[in-house]
């Protein structure tokens, strides 16, 4: 096409963040070609597991009702396992079903995604699937649009949603290769029960959902488990450093098989048949790991690409942060009519929509998870005291008090437990 034939905005990637973009933009008039590598929108996707129903009522008040949305949580969970036994920590919160927008759902990206894409669609947004960007076209200092094979294809503006190790990014001079300490190695399965299955095992009633994260499955790399159930499938997978596990001369399947047979995990999947497969990065660094600087004149990054991804050790969040920042990005191009520029609005907008300021919020939370004892120590010494606190062998046990402190110092000494409370208390 001719630059005198160029669309109003050209996004890369029809993930949540771009579909979302692309939905705002498109319903305003705007003219919007979205390109997808994947041979549909999903196609590539395993990541997630849950979405926050806020950001969909942001999008379009009403909307979460509309999408191909799972189990409402209302089981948040903790799990920590030892070598042969798991302790969890369950809070049951009936007000997170209740009222016309429940907190949250479970998710299987690969139907949300093509749904959120076809919502564009139906907005007027133009989706080309199987396509692979393979550079942008930059005159004068700004990105005026993108190459695909022999094709080239004009905009006024850019926009990069195409995942965590952003190709737009590096084209854009915003971002270097991504390293192993950027990074998480994610595995994840999809496995199909009865959904009376999972209710029992899950102790769920109805349309109830169980959302559990998991130390103590990596094997003593940095990293965790999940475990998210589906209407009729659970979504099981682990997320660990890649360094740790090259160290330790652990393979991926491994580490993942060894959680999956756990003896305290095994029964919740026992019976099931694998549907879905995959493994992914995954942005391990909170607000440290965003690139300094997001835009360029003609070009935004979100979503993933811009490294929005949060996670808290009790909870994970991509989904609704990717779709406020495309909600974000769309608001920054329509405001923009006026000469503004569109990256100074943007990151404005970020501000305004909460989601700087709650990734700011928890910046350094990955140091604590980067506590080596975590994953490694922690969860074998809770399983431990909590075997000594329910044992019974006939035999007189000591003082309660004298036999916790005994188990403790077996595993971590009091210096060590004084310098991790401390690396605690000053990241939170």
């Amino acid at each position: 096409m001719s630059e005198e034939e160029k669309f109003d905005a050209i996004v890369v990637g029809a993930g949540p963040a771009g579909s979302a973009c692309a939905y705002l933009l498109a319903k305003e008039g705007k003219s919007v070609l979205v390109i997808e590598r994947g041979s549909s929108a999903g196609s590539k996707n395993v990541t997630g597991g849950r979405v926050y129903t806020y950001a969909l009522e942001l999008l379009e008040p009403g909307l979460h009702a509309e999408a191909p949305l799972q189990r409402k949580v209302v089981r948040e969970q903790i799990m920590m396992l030892g070598e042969q036994s798991g302790t969890t920590i369950d809070y049951v919160d009936y007000t997170y079903n209740r009222g016309d927008v429940p907190q949250s759902y479970t998710v299987l990206r690969a139907p949300f995604d093509e749904w959120l894409a076809g919502k564009a669609e139906e907005q007027g947004a133009m989706l080309a699937t199987g396509i692979r960007v393979d550079d942008l076209i930059i005159e004068n200092g700004k990105v005026v649009g993108v190459k695909a094979g022999e094709d080239e294809m004009f905009a006024d503006i850019v926009i990069a949603a195409d995942g965590v190790n952003s190709f737009m990014m590096q084209k854009a001079g915003l971002r270097q290769d991504i390293t192993a300490h950027d990074v998480g190695v994610g595995v994840k399965e999809i496995i199909e029960l009865p959904p009376e299955v999972i209710q029992q095992r899950f102790n769920l009633t109805g349309d109830e959902g169980a959302a559990r994260l998991v130390l103590g499955c990596t094997e003593g790399t940095t990293g965790g488990g999940f475990i998210y159930t589906n209407h009729d499938t659970i979504s099981i997978g682990v997320i660990f450093a890649p360094e740790g596990a090259a160290k330790r001369g652990k393979k991926i399947l491994e580490i993942f098989q060894d959680f999956k047979m756990h003896p305290a995990v095994y029964p919740l999947i026992e019976g099931g048949t694998t549907v879905e497969y995959g493994a992914h990065l995954v942005s391990e660094r909170g607000w440290n790991g965003v690139p300094q600087k997001l835009y360029r004149e003609g070009f935004v990054a979100i979503g993933d690409a811009a490294g929005f991804v949060l996670n808290t050790g009790t909870i994970i969040r991509g989904i609704d942060l990717a779709i406020v920042s495309g909600i974000a990005a769309a608001r920054a191009v329509l405001g923009a009519s006026d000469g503004a520029e569109v990256g100074s609005l943007y990151m404005k907008e970020l501000e305004n929509l909460k989601l700087s300021p709650t990734m700011k919020l928890f910046a350094g939370f990955p140091n604590i998870i980067d506590i080596p004892r975590i994953p490694a120590v922690y969860p074998a010494m809770a399983s431990e005291i909590m075997n000594y606190m329910f044992k019974i062998d006939g035999q007189v046990p000591p003082k309660m008090t004298k036999g916790i402190w005994k188990i403790v110092k077996k595993h971590v000494s009091l210096g060590e437990i004084m310098a991790d409370a401390w690396k605690g208390v000053r990241n939170i």
